[in-house]
């Protein structure tokens, strides 16, 4: 059961597992006290070690609040050290003197007004309001707390409210603040780039300044809006783990500061840097939402509470938990070079196959033959489609698929009649070069007008054909940022503001067409992250559809996002991204670990491999309840080894799977144990047509006998007895 106790001066929010307390010192400072297993109790020291003997104003005539572990710490007033709140008042002064004011316990989640947040559709879930108030500038702060009951998850969020008589800006405004007490951790990161997401970073925390950011106007292949710390000795499966991770797809910041005094400030929310927004009176600032993941259980424990939040509070929708249909993709069959002839064609040989949704990519508009022109301009491209997307979507809905789209819509070309009559609705700064990127602009989504363009223009595609699925992209970063209708001190608000435009179109096409299956891709996986997910329950993992590329990029995604999340796709070999060959086998299996689909015409394909497809799709068709909603668990890394393995253990059934990147001469068969399985049932091993108990394949393991040749994969799959 999820609880929020107040004794005293102490806030203790707990779960069946995990209990986090703060408590208020000296004259109402929030004081961070533990983050870590269930308590049933805390008789806190913290107002005794730093307030003992000592009078209210003992924070005010001193600098101990540097030595203080803070909830929500501000600079200025005696802590040195990164602050969560950053102002300029109206005579240009920064201090903010922070104290309790009020509080209050509901049941329940709270929405946030226009942002995506996490949910709590069963009511078990206990909310904590606290509000803080600077008298002088009457700037009131609420920071709102949720604990979960069926996760390990503590949700935190603050909203600021100028009450004063005077504009305040805020220029850094960090949505959770944890402060620890020492510093022997190690720091895990996602970075990477286009084609190489979520690569895993793992360094020891040392004193100053680390972490991670995006200033790119999206989430970002480059950084992604997570970070964990783990305890020394911490692996997968042991060990303790903290994950912070933002419900944002916008400029992000998270960081660690590690004091003169070995204490650890980790803090996560909206980046400050080219950031700033005028908060008049009567008006509140709503940050984004974080969350937090705690585990016992290593980074494994830290994944599974991220993968419930976003299975049960993050997705929304017909598709949370409903199978999602396999596709086909036309892109790397045709690129922009078709007609509906060829598109039929590939879709009948998907039908034959077993597939269940046909996907048209980018080149049916305007007058767009390649990458140089047309975004913006959503009506049929007539040459290449005469009967439009309505008599294409009959077509493939008469062969027994579902039909899906692709878009663009964030984008324009300066080549088309968008552009052309509104050369304004593009992000720009005045009077200098309007700097492109695969030849397009990005739209300012700051501005309602412009929202109000594309979520018209997409309406009206969805509503006169047929359509199933859409592939929403955004295919550049933010560059310059600027808005012809803010005024100049409103400028450094434009990021946010698109952000703030884009959440509300999505959110009124998502609840307009709630039978439409939405997924999220920004040049691959630049921008997955938990606020897409709450509009769009899958996301293009990245462009790169090499398998062998795929083990890591997926791994990575994995330590925050389920395999429900994942778009991965079988693709051609020699690989369009890498160059690399690799068995169609290995391929699939690595692509069952994700929404399944294809990247290729399979009428180019062999006998022999249109063989192993239909084989392919018929088990993932037969298993993908296990293989999209079971429990994921990683049995190998491929940023430790030359083997990748994880597996997918679901009601009565698991799935493994085994990737060896290397051949090696002269080698032996391998031993891989598996994980979350009964220990006293008995289990079929079908490939091997061998039972074994769950306790002998956890501790002695299944053999691994890869054929010969580089990346080979093998596939297990479990039948409860």
């Amino acid at each position: 059961m999820a609880e929020i106790l107040v004794s005293g001066k102490q806030f203790h929010l707990r779960n069946p597992r995990v209990s986090y307390v703060f408590e208020l010192v000296g004259d109402g400072i929030p004081a961070h006290v533990y983050l870590g297993r269930r308590l049933e109790s805390l008789r806190s020291p913290v107002s005794q070690l730093f307030c003992g003997g000592q009078d209210e104003d003992y924070f005010h005539n001193t600098l101990a609040l540097e030595k203080l572990p803070q909830e929500y710490p501000t600079f200025g007033h005696g802590d040195l050290r990164q602050g969560a709140l950053d102002i300029e008042d109206a005579a240009g002064g920064n201090v903010l003197d922070l104290k309790y004011l009020d509080h209050e316990v509901v049941k329940g989640k709270p929405a946030l007004p226009g942002l995506p947040a996490s949910f709590d559709l069963t009511g078990e879930s206990k909310t904590l309001s606290l509000r803080l108030r600077d008298e002088k500038l009457g700037l009131t702060v609420t920071l709102l707390y949720t604990v979960f009951e069926d996760c390990d998850i503590i949700a935190r969020s603050v909203s600021v409210r100028n009450d004063g008589a005077a504009p305040v800006r805020l220029n850094r405004v960090m949505s959770a603040s944890v402060d620890f007490e020492d510093s022997d951790y190690s720091l895990i990161t996602l970075s990477g780039a286009w084609a190489r997401e979520r690569m895993i970073d793992c360094r020891k925390l040392v004193c100053g300044l680390q972490g991670a950011d995006s200033a790119r106007g999206a989430s970002s292949a480059q950084r992604s809006p997570f970070m964990a710390l783990t305890r020394k000795g911490t692996d997968e499966d042991d060990g303790e783990a903290i994950g912070f991770a933002l419900v944002y797809s916008g400029n992000f910041r998270a960081s660690c500061e590690v004091c003169m005094f070995g204490m650890t400030r980790a803090q996560i929310g909206l980046n400050d840097y080219q950031f700033s927004w005028l908060l008049n009176p009567g008006e509140t600032f709503q940050a984004p939402e974080a969350v937090i993941a705690y585990s016992r259980e290593g980074l494994s424990g830290m994944s599974r509470a991220f993968h419930r939040l976003v299975s049960s509070h993050i997705v929304r929708g017909a598709y949370a938990r409903e199978r999602r249909p396999l596709l086909l993709n036309n892109w790397e069959a045709t690129t922009f070079r078709f007609d509906e002839e060829k598109l039929l064609k590939i879709a009948r040989k998907g039908k034959e196959a077993g597939l269940e949704m046909f996907v048209l990519d980018d080149g049916w508009f305007g007058h767009r033959d390649d990458d140089h022109s047309s975004l913006g301009d959503w009506t049929e491209y007539r040459r290449k489609l005469p009967g439009g997307l309505s008599g294409l979507s009959a077509k493939i809905h008469a062969m027994g698929l579902k039909f899906g789209l692709w878009f663009e819509p964030e984008m324009v070309s300066p080549d088309s009649a968008l552009y052309r009559a509104h050369p304004d609705w593009c992000l720009h700064q005045k009077d200098r070069v309007r700097t492109e990127a695969r030849w397009q602009l990005t739209l300012d989504l700051s501005r309602q007008d412009v929202c109000d363009y594309i979520e018209n223009a997409v309406a009206s595609i969805l509503s006169r054909a047929e359509i199933d699925y859409v592939k929403w992209d955004m295919n550049r970063d933010m560059s310059p940022v600027g808005s012809a209708l803010l005024p100049k001190e409103r400028q450094r608000e434009t990021a946010h503001r698109y952000m703030l435009g884009l959440y509300r179109v999505l959110e009124n096409l998502t609840s307009r067409f709630p039978r439409v299956l939405f997924e999220s891709c920004a040049s691959g996986g630049n921008r997955f992250d938990l606020g897409m997910m709450y509009y769009m329950p899958q996301a293009w993992c990245s462009d790169n559809t090499d398998a062998g590329s795929r083990c890591k990029i997926q791994y990575g995604t994995s330590l925050v996002f389920p395999q429900s999340t994942m778009g991965a796709h079988v693709s051609h070999a020699p690989n369009y991204q890498t160059g690399r060959w690799s068995p169609l086998k290995t391929r699939a299996d690595v692509a069952m670990c994700g929404t399944y689909g294809y990247e290729m015409d399979l009428n180019t394909m062999t006998e022999e491999e249109f063989a192993q497809t239909v084989r392919d799709v018929s088990y993932v068709k037969s298993l993908r309840d296990t293989l999209l909603y079971g429990d994921l668990y990683r049995l190998s890394s491929p940023f430790e080894s030359d083997l990748t393995a994880w597996m997918t253990v679901g009601k009565g059934e698991a799935v493994v799977t085994a990737v060896r990147m290397s051949a090696r001469p002269n080698s032996r068969w391998q031993r891989l144990r598996l994980k979350g399985l009964n220990e006293k049932a008995d289990y079929l091993v079908e490939e091997l047509s061998l039972t074994l108990s769950g306790a002998e394949l956890m501790r002695y393991g299944l053999p691994l006998d890869f054929p010969a040749g580089d990346y080979q994969s093998l596939r297990f799959t479990l039948k409860k007895q």
